[in-house]
């Protein structure tokens, strides 16, 4: 295991991306917001949302004097925001219990509301040095590929696999901060779901499943539908609230005007190609439109005042 430590991480220090959360400089805060937004969502889609968010909100404390509104409405569209109502309720918890500051322990880190032990791990070890076992989709295909000689890992996380993980994690502290940073890389750039760049890879002639033949996988990955579904109505709406100077009324969202041109009742959306012709052009179902509106207000992605919707705070 030491050789194989040593030829990822010596494969990552030479070939690894260059992206600023992995900076000297990044605060934990930084590395925090990058590991929430990452989730999901690719890196070139996260980098300028990223950078804007730091810009805004330096730290925990800047975040949490902002309603959450303005979180939900800078995150852009990266998709599931209700990870930003998390980052925003993660720094308000910082500033009521932690000084305004990233704690820097796991179990501190799992207190923070929205912090799961994905992300805990991850910061712990990225943002501290902890020595912290870091298992996410692309350390799982590596894993499973060259140790379980599998095309795929199971389709979701076992204990098996986690019991893997925590023995292949090196027990130098500093070392295993950089193992779990290499096999996410080699996972994302070079072990790859599909068409894994196998020539490329630093440990080839010690890879499982290579040396079975590369076997098929026994499942195949489903990917997430959007087109049509609730989800893609919900981001719609939130577009809509994101971009609107007032709060909606409940019957644009629901009802296409006569002329999308013609904005009433005191609310400015920009000019087409704007989010509320993009809503309409779903054509969404009435009950479809209720269920996602009374989603969205459950889930605290809105707000009803003055007689529409709006984001929250």
């Amino acid at each position: 295991m030491r050789d194989l430590h040593l030829r990822i991480t010596d494969w990552f220090a030479g070939a690894a991306r260059e992206l600023p959360w992995r900076e000297p400089s990044c605060s934990p805060w930084g590395i925090l917001v990058s590991e929430v937004m990452l989730q999901q969502t690719p890196v070139a889609r996260v980098l300028p949302v990223w950078r804007d968010w730091l810009e805004r909100w330096p730290s925990p404390a800047h975040l949490a004097a902002e309603p959450a509104g303005a979180a939900v409405r800078h995150w852009g569209r990266l998709g599931y925001p209700r990870r930003a109502l998390r980052l925003h309720a993660a720094a308000t918890a910082m500033v009521a219990g932690h000084r305004g500051e990233v704690p820097g322990t796991y179990e501190e880190l799992l207190s923070l509301p929205g912090v799961g032990t994905y992300t805990a791990a991850a910061v712990a070890a990225f943002a501290f040095g902890r020595r912290e076992t870091v298992v996410d989709t692309n350390i799982r295909r590596v894993h499973a590929r060259l140790f379980g000689g599998t095309a795929l890992p199971a389709p979701a996380l076992t204990a098996a696999e986690t019991r893997r993980a925590v023995e292949l994690l090196p027990d130098d502290e500093a070392l295993s901060v950089r193992w779990n940073a290499a096999v996410m890389e080699l996972g994302a750039v070079v072990c790859t779901a599909r068409s894994p760049l196998c020539d490329a890879c630093p440990v080839l002639d010690a890879c499982a499943w290579v040396a079975a033949g590369r076997p098929a996988p026994d499942y195949v990955p489903k990917g997430q539908a959007w087109a049509g579904t609730d989800r893609q109505v919900r981001g719609a709406i939130v577009a809509v609230l994101r971009e609107a100077h007032a709060p909606v009324p409940r019957s644009m969202l629901l009802e296409a005007p006569v002329d999308l041109a013609v904005v009433a009742d005191g609310v400015r959306i920009p000019a087409a190609p704007d989010p509320l012709s993009a809503l309409h052009r779903l054509r969404a179902p009435a009950e479809q439109l209720d269920r996602a509106l009374a989603g969205l207000l459950a889930d605290g992605l809105a707000e009803e005042a003055d007689g529409g919707l709006r984001l929250p705070g």
